[in-house]
């Protein structure tokens, strides 16, 4: 058994103040206040880690990520996605879902394939499964995916999707407003496939129907979605005015104004909200030349820029700097953490993730208040401890 003492708890849900939380293998047995830790008499054996004022937290739930220090779906292997599992990781980390772009047929079969043979033996960060970003999504708001690699609903390339991630696809990134489109929604909802609205053009009468048929969590808000008018409140729109729909954000201070947080609060109760960080392959990498999704990017301004036009090609969010921007975005340090962990983790359907509480995940991270990660662990192995 293994107790980490002497941490700021949250739980995921709140702050509880000075504790104590106790493991046994891969499962929470207890967690305790301050007081009732001095009091406890432990059996022998137990094995103690001072947090030393710090705080814990669960491990974070990233349920949008591409790649990361130069392994990712763009350029994937097992091997690549194991270790994108080990770097994720020490970065507090403890489950992901890897997101693939549309592409080839060939190529997002391949990649389902390679994240269906990595799955269970990570030993790091946990494969929970895929997110499809397409490919049947918009071809007016694209953002840097390409043209070609897009299409209409088709249940049998779904099927096959289906087939190749041995049933690993976890949520799904659509247009409500293609044609076709109810006919996948049933399909997916016979899968338990978390259905998001996202690279969509749809009117606000499209995203209705959308919600009424099941698609009540949204991609990245505010980015690639047709936006908030006086006459047509549109995607953006439809998700701030529905209180069922919960929604993706990036919170980098680029992908999404800092002052349009307030109004997310405003608008969307915390736990609607997921911390995500649409992370590119490169995230994190140190090398001369820099890919994402097969084509060369440059770092600058805080994100990634495509080299040949300077488009914003995508996120270099981590989720502890994730964490730390919401609370200067005006997010309390709880319902920050809430955010990055038992939010994901109840809309994804992840059961015993996301909370620290009895019988949960022994998933945890201990970082200190500069937002630094000095302790992380996954199922009751530490892979990280700086503490």
């Amino acid at each position: 058994m293994l107790c980490i003492h002497n941490g700021i708890i949250l739980n995921g849900v709140s702050e509880e103040g000075n504790g104590a939380v106790l493991i046994d293998g891969t499962t929470i047995v207890d967690v305790f206040s301050k007081e009732r830790f001095e009091q406890k008499t432990f059996p022998h054996g137990v094995t103690f880690i001072d947090a030393g004022g710090n705080y814990i937290a669960p491990g974070f739930i990233d349920t949008h990520i591409h790649g990361f220090k130069g392994h990712g779906t763009d350029n994937y292997s097992v091997d690549g996605f194991l270790q994108m599992s080990d770097d994720l990781a020490h970065y507090g980390v403890t489950a992901f879902n890897a997101t693939i772009y549309p592409a080839s047929e060939e190529h997002m079969t391949g990649c389902c394939r390679a994240v269906a043979a990595a799955i269970g033996k990570e030993t790091g960060a946990r494969i929970m499964g895929i997110h499809l970003e397409g490919p049947f999504i918009s071809p007016l708001k694209l953002g840097v995916q390409r043209p070609e690699t897009v299409r209409l609903p088709d249940i049998a390339l779904m099927e096959r999707l289906w087939n190749a991630a041995a049933g690993h696809i976890v949520n799904m990134t659509v247009a409500p407003e293609l044609k076709g489109m109810r006919e996948l929604v049933l399909w997916c909802a016979d899968k338990g496939i978390v259905l998001q609205a996202g690279h969509t053009n749809a009117e606000y009468h499209h995203m209705k129907e959308g919600i009424q048929a099941g698609i009540l969590h949204a991609t990245h808000l505010f980015n690639a979605m047709s936006q908030l008018h006086h006459r047509d409140p549109g995607a953006a729109g439809a998700v701030l005015i529905h209180p069922e729909m919960s929604c993706e954000i990036i919170a980098d201070g680029i992908h999404v104004h800092p002052d349009l947080f307030k109004l997310l609060q405003r608008d969307k109760t915390t736990s609607h909200i997921v911390l995500i960080t649409d992370a590119l392959t490169p995230t994190e990498q140190r090398a001369d030349t820099l890919f994402a999704n097969g084509e060369e990017v440059v770092f600058k301004y805080g994100c990634f820029h495509r080299k040949t036009d300077d488009v914003i090609a995508g996120s270099a969010l981590t989720m502890m700097l994730g964490i730390k921007n919401l609370t200067a975005f005006g997010f309390s340090l709880a319902d920050a953490v809430s955010c990055a962990t038992a939010n994901p983790a109840r809309i994804m359907k992840y059961t015993h993730k996301g909370i620290i509480s009895h019988g949960y995940d022994s998933d945890l991270v201990v970082f200190d208040k500069e937002y630094s990660v000095r302790l992380a662990m996954v199922g009751g192995t530490v892979v990280k401890n700086t503490l």
